[in-house]
C-alpha cells in the first residue's frame, strides 16, 4: 500500500513544475521579437524622422560657410544672423507680410469649411430628400479625383471672374463645400447622434436650420474641431495652388515666400531659408499642440463609424 502512494505523491510533485514550465514557455512567444528590440526599433524610427527636423533647427544657426562645408546637424559658431537677414532679405517687403497673407487665408478656409461642409454633412445625415443616396456616393467619389485634374477648368473660371492675383480663388471654394473628405468625415459623426433629438426639437417647434445650430452642431464638436485643424495645416502648407493664383509678392504666403530664397541661377540663401521655414513651421505646431486631444477624439470617434 505504500508503494503507490509513493508513486502518486512523485507524480503530483512533477505536476507543478511541468505547469510552471509551460506557463514559461507560453510567455516567451517563440518566433516573436523580444520587447526591447521592438523600442529600439520605434527608436531609431523616430530619429530618422526627426533628424530633418534637427537639422534644419541647426542650419537656421549656421554661419553661411559652415552650411555647405559641415554635415553635422549642429552648428560649431551659432549664430542669429539668419533670422534678421531672412525676415527683411526680399526687397519691398517683409517675412511678416507672407505671414499676414498665410494666416488670412488658412482662417478664412477654416470658417469657409466648417460652415459649408458641417451643412452638405448635415443635410446628408439628418434629412430626408430623394436625391440624398444618389448625391452622396458622388461626393465621396470625388475623394479619388485627382487634384490637378481640375486645376485648368478653375483656373480659366477664375480668369474669367477676374480673381486670379487675388486670395478669392484660394478662399471661396472653401464656402462651396468642396472638400469631399470633410463632407465625409462629419457626416460619418453626425450619423451616430440620436435621432431623438431631431425628434424633440421637431416637437419643441426647431426647424432644420434651429436644428442644425443648436443641437446637432454642439454635438459634433470633435469632428469641427478635426475638420478645422487639418483644414489650417493643409492650407498653410499649400504651395501649388497659391504660387498658380498669386502673381504678385505683397501677396505671396509663406511657402511661396521661402522660394524666393532660391534665385534663378539656383544659388540658395540656405541659412535665412531654414531660418524662415522653422519659423513657418511654429504656428502649424502650436495649433497642433492647442488642439491635439480633440484631434484624436474627432479622429477615433468619426472614422469607426458606419
Amino acid at each position: 500500500m505504500g508503494a503507490p502512494v509513493a508513486a502518486n505523491t512523485g507524480v503530483a510533485d512533477r505536476r507543478p513544475s511541468l505547469g510552471r514550465a509551460g506557463t514559461r514557455r507560453r510567455g516567451a512567444r517563440p518566433g516573436r521579437l523580444p520587447r526591447w528590440l521592438w523600442h529600439l526599433l520605434v527608436i531609431v524610427i523616430v530619429l530618422i524622422v526627426i533628424y530633418p527636423v534637427v537639422w534644419m533647427l541647426g542650419t537656421s544657426f549656421k554661419p553661411a560657410t559652415e552650411v555647405v562645408s559641415s554635415v553635422r546637424p549642429w552648428p560649431t559658431s551659432p549664430t542669429l544672423h539668419n533670422y534678421p537677414q531672412g525676415w527683411t532679405g526680399n526687397p519691398g517687403v517683409t517675412f511678416g507680410r507672407f505671414f499676414l497673407n498665410s494666416a488670412v487665408i488658412s482662417l478664412a478656409a477654416v470658417l469657409g469649411n466648417l460652415f459649408a461642409c458641417s451643412l452638405a454633412a448635415f443635410a446628408f445625415s439628418r434629412l430626408r430628400f430623394r436625391a440624398r443616396r444618389f448625391l452622396f456616393p458622388i461626393v465621396v467619389v470625388t475623394l479619388l479625383l485627382p487634384y490637378h485634374v481640375l486645376i485648368v477648368p478653375q483656373y480659366a473660371i477664375f480668369k474669367h471672374l477676374g480673381w486670379v492675383n487675388t486670395f478669392w480663388p484660394l478662399i471661396v471654394p472653401k464656402f462651396l463645400a468642396t472638400d469631399a473628405f470633410f463632407i465625409f468625415l462629419m457626416v460619418q459623426f453626425m450619423r451616430g447622434i440620436p435621432r431623438e433629438l431631431d425628434e424633440a426639437a421637431t416637437l419643441d417647434g426647431c426647424g432644420p436650420y434651429r436644428t442644425y445650430w443648436h443641437i446637432v452642431l454642439p454635438l459634433a464638436r470633435p469632428a469641427l474641431i478635426t475638420s478645422a485643424i487639418f483644414t489650417f495645416i493643409w492650407t498653410w502648407n499649400d504651395f501649388f495652388t497659391q504660387l498658380i493664383y498669386l502673381n504678385d509678392t505683397s501677396k505671396f504666403t509663406v511657402p511661396v515666400g521661402l522660394s524666393l530664397f532660391v534665385d534663378q541661377a539656383g544659388f540658395s540663401s540656405y541659412g535665412p531659408m531654414m531660418a524662415m521655414a522653422v519659423l513657418s513651421v511654429a504656428p502649424v505646431f502650436l495649433f497642433f499642440l492647442a488642439f491635439q486631444r480633440l484631434l484624436v477624439e474627432g479622429v477615433a470617434t468619426s472614422g469607426i463609424r458606419g
